[in-house]
């Protein structure tokens, strides 16, 4: 059984999702106190948080670095009242992988989660060493990049960071740790070739509005995309 923790402050709110996750065979520890999270998120090992913003005490962004720094691969959802794209942002710095507002449906929570326990375990990897991405199909083995009859040939950077992106898709990803993958160091020429093959796969990707490739101020680049 899944196991979600489920950190709100607002008992009717909080009662209502959780036993609402709970008829749909999920395993759910509700916790209202930002100061009883970390306890309580090491002894009941979740599968994924779903923690609210505004807590006492502790706020969901605090929690949400500190449960990235114990479980790197762990999915984390933010819920907020907040509507700014600089909440959202700092929600990824966070270590988020999705965003939530509210008032939400019981529907779109559940969906998310299922797709974020879906990508976690399989990075979305198909047998036959294709990613989909969308309307595209990734063949890294092959340097190729589909788009219905279209096929663009990729370098080697390039496939090996798409790569990257594609692998952790919907979790953040470390600028450095990308730098040192593919360029073997952090200098700040490599750095700024780095940005420029950002920039070129914004522009191979622009074909399909559902893939988002942000880059978080600071901290690396968070690869939005549809599940397959």
């Amino acid at each position: 059984m899944i196991k979600i923790l489920y950190v709100e402050d607002e008992p009717f709110l909080g009662k209502i999702v959780k036993e609402s996750l709970e008829s749909r065979n999920f395993d759910v520890k509700m916790v209202t106190d930002g100061n009883q999270v970390m306890k309580t998120f090491e002894q009941y090992r979740p599968d994924i948080c779903v923690l609210d913003v505004m807590l006492p005490n502790k706020d969901g962004y605090t929690l949400g670095a500190e449960i990235r720094q114990l479980k790197p691969g762990l999915p984390i959802i933010f819920l907020t009242a907040k509507t700014q794209t600089d909440d959202v942002l700092k929600g990824f710095q966070a270590g988020g992988n999705d965003y939530i507002r509210k008032p939400f449906s019981m529907e779109e929570l559940i969906v998310r989660i299922n797709n974020l326990l879906l990508l976690s375990s399989s990075k979305g990897i198909v047998q036959n060493g294709s990613i989909p991405l969308g309307k595209y199909e990734f063949l890294p083995h092959k340097y190729e990049l589909r788009l219905n009859e279209t096929c663009r040939k990729l370098s080697h950077r390039e496939t090996e960071l798409l790569k990257i992106l594609s692998e952790n898709r919907n979790f953040t990803v470390n600028r450095k740790e990308i730098l040192m993958k593919i360029w073997g160091d952090d200098s700040f020429f490599n750095s700024r070739n780095l940005d420029v093959y950002i920039t070129k796969l914004r522009d191979y990707l622009k074909e399909d509005e559902t893939l988002d490739l942000m880059t978080i101020k600071g901290v690396g680049y968070h690869f939005t995309t549809p599940i397959a």
